[in-house]
């Protein structure tokens, strides 16, 4: 990422003792719940689901994304722990570059659901025409080569440097003008958050106006997932992509990064930021287990497998070509899904 927790700080200041320490707190955290949270939901779906669904792809692919973010936490701890870096330009580079990768690929994957969603309360025929998993994996293959692109920037940028103490080595992006330190921090923020946010609350929004608009029973419990779903997605980014627009913007105003008071209360939050987004990585599995339910006490360990099961019906799939029903298994199958329920499920956070 632009800049993130493998920054120098002031080791003689109290915030520079402080704030080390609350970053290793919550990539500890990241790591302890995001590694068997995400390795948990990555067995379930390869060994658990006989069949795959097109949901359950998606999902895959989001906790591999959130699973190797995860792999590269105990390299940037040890750098926090030490205060140097020992791994090298190389692993510098690709460590970052992997963060930025996985960034990208579960951002977009979450856009992906969310125009999915969308697509199935707004035309549910077409969305059951072109939903099959031969597009699903052109569409997921789409999104990682998109996100291995968009993520070059890091490797561009990425220094091994020395401190300030020029006793300890750190993993820095290092740029040749503040121009370009301007233009990385407005890509990411702009590729990475902006307009991937915007999509998804306008997809939910839609979601949100044909509910209330054709006065569904289910809309108030369906709009408290949709709210939940956009403020989880806020809540990890948002302030770090609003602490890099503001460095962008003294960027352009030709300020040196960490100069002044104010740019040095901006590079202090981002090491806590940056920390805090890590946590994003691990949140989802835990949404999984919430939004389970019941089937987590009936189905046990495979109750991943049962709930992606549940969201549509794989023998008719497979009739259909791979084609997957909105209506849920076990259900009566009608031409179309009785909208109500199809709507709940569109807006769950794990479709």
């Amino acid at each position: 990422m632009a800049t993130n927790i493998t920054s120098p700080v002031t080791p003689s200041s109290v915030s520079g003792m402080v704030i080390p320490l609350l970053a290793i707190i919550l990539l500890s955290v990241a790591l302890a719940v995001g590694l068997p949270g995400n390795g948990f939901v990555v067995w379930s779906i390869l060994v658990k689901m006989r069949k795959r669904s097109v949901t359950a792809l998606l999902v895959l692919n989001l906790a591999v994304a959130d699973l190797a973010v995860v792999l590269t936490a105990p390299f940037f701890l040890h750098f926090l722990a030490r205060g140097t870096w020992i791994f090298g330009s190389a692993a510098c580079c690709l460590f970052h570059y992997v963060c930025g990768v996985s960034m990208y690929a579960s951002v977009l994957l979450i856009t992906a659901m969310s125009l999915d969603r969308s697509l199935a309360v707004a035309l549910p025929f077409v969305s059951q025409k072109i939903r099959t998993k031969r597009i699903a994996w052109r569409l997921l293959a789409g999104l990682w080569v998109v996100s291995f692109l968009l993520a070059t920037p890091v490797i561009v940028y990425r220094k091994v440097t020395s401190g300030r103490n020029n006793r300890t080595l750190i993993c820095f992006p290092v740029y040749p003008s503040e121009g370009h330190r301007a233009f990385h921090l407005l890509f990411e923020a702009i590729t990475g958050f902006l307009l991937p946010f915007l999509v998804v609350v306008a997809s939910y929004s839609d979601i949100g106006r044909r509910l209330q608009a054709r006065r569904f029973r289910r809309s108030r419990r369906t709009g408290r997932l949709v709210v939940l779903i956009i403020l989880t997605f806020a809540a990890f980014w948002l302030p770090y992509h609003v602490v890099n627009l503001a460095d962008a913007g003294r960027a352009l105003a030709g300020k040196a990064s960490g100069s002044g008071l104010v740019g040095h209360r901006l590079f202090l939050a981002r090491q806590v930021l940056i920390a805090l987004a890590f946590l994003s990585s691990s949140v989802n599995p835990v949404l999984y287990a919430c939004a389970g339910g019941g089937l987590l006490r009936s189905a046990g360990v495979g109750f991943v497998a049962k709930m992606l099961e549940g969201t549509g019906s794989e023998m008719s799939s497979t009739r259909r070509g791979g084609t997957l029903n909105l209506t849920v298994k076990g259900a009566p199958t009608s031409p179309e899904p009785a909208p109500s329920e199809s709507l709940t499920l569109s807006t769950n956070p794990l479709e």
